[in-house]
């Protein structure tokens, strides 16, 4: 085998017999599941004509794709700001300093107790009680704003903690200030590991745009609700729901694929590719799975002690060059 996981053992004829078994149960569960709700829908009358001849008018579609404008622009707005503000977020709890990173932390810690729709309804409904009056797109925005940049701050942060501390010292080893570090090395780094954590966070803030539609906000849950309490069509609720949600998992879908785009481009970069990490330890014999990670562990220990070998033996050597210095300057007096 050319690449073994060390943590996953390769099952065996009865393991893969029965995993072939539940997969089949499975598939058997969940086509009968979809069998019984068509056959309930179809029951239900839910699936007949004049349930559906709403959508043969194309001003109902143009009020969809009005409503699906108003969804994607308030998310693309909310998205740009939530990665700004987990940015600064981020950086801010990496301080060193503790008078920067304490309040910071509040901040954070704040904005994620708060539910999302908890805010909207603050900034749409309560600051008009002070004066303040915000129109509901703006409400949408900043609310989600607030939440998802308070938890990309926490993936930032963790992306940026999990790499090596020997990455950090290497940056200062040869010069460069907190900022440049920070900047130039670890944060390069940690975006490009949790990269599918923020594409999974960017996916639930496009779907949090529907609470929106609890402030009046024009966007697809609310006009599905629109849609669907016409009293001249039946009440279609089902059918909208069944357009709306198809509508949600189609940009869902388009999202996640513009953001694995992205992700191969940034992989296949020549200076990502040059930093890649070596090829993984093979099992190119008869080594067992713990063997391996012994293998592996032993590996990074010499890595380490290597690097602080190496910075021990800088730090003699300058302080002897600085002792040469010391003692020329006291021959010359």
């Amino acid at each position: 085998m050319s690449q073994t996981s060390v943590l996953y053992d390769v099952p065996g004829p009865r393991a893969l017999a029965r995993n072939k078994l539940l997969g089949i149960a499975t598939v058997v569960v969940i086509v009968a599941l979809v069998a019984f709700l068509v056959y309930r829908l179809s029951a239900t009358g839910n699936l007949s004509a004049d349930k559906w001849q709403i959508f043969g008018y194309a001003a109902i579609w143009a009020q969809i794709a009005e409503a699906l404008w108003a969804t994607l622009s308030a998310f693309l707005v909310a998205a740009v700001g939530a990665l700004a503000l987990g940015f600064v977020l981020a950086i801010g709890r990496l301080s060193d300093h503790a008078w920067v990173r304490i309040p910071f932390t509040v901040v954070v810690e704040g904005l994620r107790a708060i539910p999302v729709l908890i805010l909207m309804m603050l900034m749409y409904y309560g600051l008009p009680a002070i004066g303040i009056k915000m129109e509901p797109f703006w409400a949408v925005v900043i609310a989600l704003i607030a939440y998802n940049g308070s938890v990309l701050s926490e993936v930032i942060r963790s992306g940026v903690q999990s790499l090596p501390s020997g990455q950090a010292e290497a940056g200062y080893a040869i010069g460069l200030r907190k900022s440049g570090v920070m900047q130039i090395i670890l944060l390069p780094q940690a975006i490009r590991a949790m990269l599918p954590v923020i594409i999974a966070q960017l996916v639930v803030t496009l779907k949090d745009t529907a609470l929106g539609s609890i402030i009046t906000y024009n966007e697809l849950l609310y006009m599905a609700k629109l849609i669907g309490g016409q009293a001249d069509y039946g009440r279609p609720y089902i059918p909208v729901t069944i357009v709306i949600g198809a509508v949600y998992i189609a940009t869902c879908v388009l999202l996640s694929w513009l953001a694995t785009v992205v992700q191969k481009r940034i992989s296949q970069n020549p200076k990502v590719i040059a930093g890649a990490a070596p090829e993984p330890v093979t099992n190119a014999g008869n080594v067992t799975d713990t063997e391996l990670i012994l293998v592996q562990q032993s590996d990074v220990l010499e890595l380490e002690e290597e690097a602080r070998q190496k910075t021990k033996h800088d730090q003699a050597e300058a302080q002897r060059q600085i002792d040469l210095r010391k003692q020329g300057d006291g021959d010359r007096v």
